[in-house]
């Protein structure tokens, strides 16, 4: 066993919430090692808001297409679309974007090195032995003051070291990166993004497709054991027109449908992204959340860091959870209710049509917040959704 030096952090898992993690340490002035397995690529829509570009200071070559508009599809094929005004959500190649964040991280001092964790352990000065196998099978471990645990939904650190890791409970999503045809070509529009709300597409989620420039990701999600998602996607393609389109690659991966309730293990590991369960619900967006939530174990890391503190640790879940809980709560009502059935998801889609529903829902999005002004335009769509709720308004 090799054992390779002392830092003042190790983070597990290099996605956009470690690489972010990692970035922000290292620039703040602390010995980092940045620890990813290679050869992975997350199944994602790709879409990163506004906010995300501004706070993270994303340049524009990062993005492989500009989408002006999401289209909403009904389980009767009513379309209704939902055009950005004067604005876009960019879309990235996760297998490039994902790259940039990490080489970022090192060009700010973070150590990057390429292995498959397989345990922590404690030791008797109170750090913490990260054990992890290299690129040629031997064996190797690391030594930190502070650990952060980025390694995705399931995380194996999270169920080694959090109390309620182990608990984890995820939709499992697929998609499949095709070639994209030409602009117009059938139904084809490389600056919308589609979504499928259909029952034989996803029973508790959704289908989608979202153009990336060349290529295009066409995808769906569930959490019910047994439903064929490969299966899902091909029926996708063909309602899309895209069943003839070259197919590049597939990818499948759990993603989670909750933050967890703790993120700390009260004495030297904090969580962030996935591995704290922030992907919210019904939309299933996770960059943005990955990223803030690295941005917020960073500033936890900092904090213990400086005054040997434990409960500093606490302040990542809390600075989280206090900007975006409740709009977590909201997402998860939603998809509990509107998409448990498909006469419910046609009465969802069918809301989509009322130009306040699309304003607010784009400015929340792309901003990252709930709005609050409007008033007179919550209190309606507030009576329309109650109208839908207890069946008083016609599908």
């Amino acid at each position: 066993m090799t054992t390779t030096g002392m830092f003042d952090v190790i983070v597990v898992g290099g996605g956009p919430s470690g690489a972010t993690a990692a970035d922000d340490l290292a620039r703040k002035g602390r010995k980092v090692l940045l620890l990813d397995r290679a050869g992975r690529i997350k199944p994602c829509g790709g879409a990163i808001p506004p906010r995300l570009v501004k706070d993270f200071d994303i340049p524009d070559h990062m993005m492989v297409a500009r989408i002006r508009a999401a289209r909403m599809v009904s389980p009767a094929n009513r379309e209704v679309d939902m055009p950005i005004d004067g604005g876009f959500v960019g879309m990235v190649d996760r297998e490039h974007f994902d790259e940039f964040l990490r080489a970022r991280a090192a060009e700010h001092g973070a150590e990057r090195r390429t292995g498959n964790f397989e345990r922590i352990e404690q030791t008797a000065d109170g750090n913490a032995e990260i054990h992890y196998t290299a690129p040629d099978g031997s064996a190797a471990v690391a030594r930190a003051k502070l650990v952060v645990g980025a390694d995705g939904a399931r995380s194996q650190l999270a169920k080694q070291a959090v109390p309620g890791g182990d608990k984890m409970r995820c939709v499992f999503a697929y998609h499949e990166i095709v070639r994209s045809p030409r602009h117009g070509e059938g139904k084809f529009d490389s600056a919308r993004c589609d979504v499928y709300y259909q029952g034989h597409l996803s029973p508790d989620f959704y289908g989608w497709v979202f153009p990336h420039g060349a290529t295009t990701s066409v995808g769906s999600g569930s959490m019910q054991k047994g439903f064929s998602l490969r299966q899902s996607v091909g029926a996708l393609r063909k309602a899309a027109g895209l069943a003839g389109q070259e197919t590049i690659r597939r990818e499948g991966a759990p993603i989670p449908l909750k933050p967890l309730k703790k993120w700390d293990n009260g004495r030297n590991v904090v969580l962030a992204g996935d591995a704290a369960g922030v992907v919210a619900p019904a939309s299933g967006e996770g960059i943005y959340y990955a990223m803030i939530g690295g941005r917020f174990a960073a500033d936890a890391a900092e904090a213990f860091l400086q005054t040997g503190n434990a409960r500093a640790l606490q302040l990542a879940r809390k600075q989280f959870m206090k900007l975006h809980g409740r709009v977590f709560l909201i997402l998860g009502i939603m998809q509990w209710f509107w998409y448990s059935s498909d006469k419910r998801r046609e009465s969802f889609v069918k809301m989509c049509m009322d130009k306040d529903v699309q304003r607010l829902t784009w400015e929340s999005y792309m901003n990252k917040e709930l709005v609050r002004k409007s008033p007179l335009a919550h209190v309606k769509i507030f009576f329309k959704d109650l109208a839908h709720l207890v069946g008083l308004a016609e599908a």
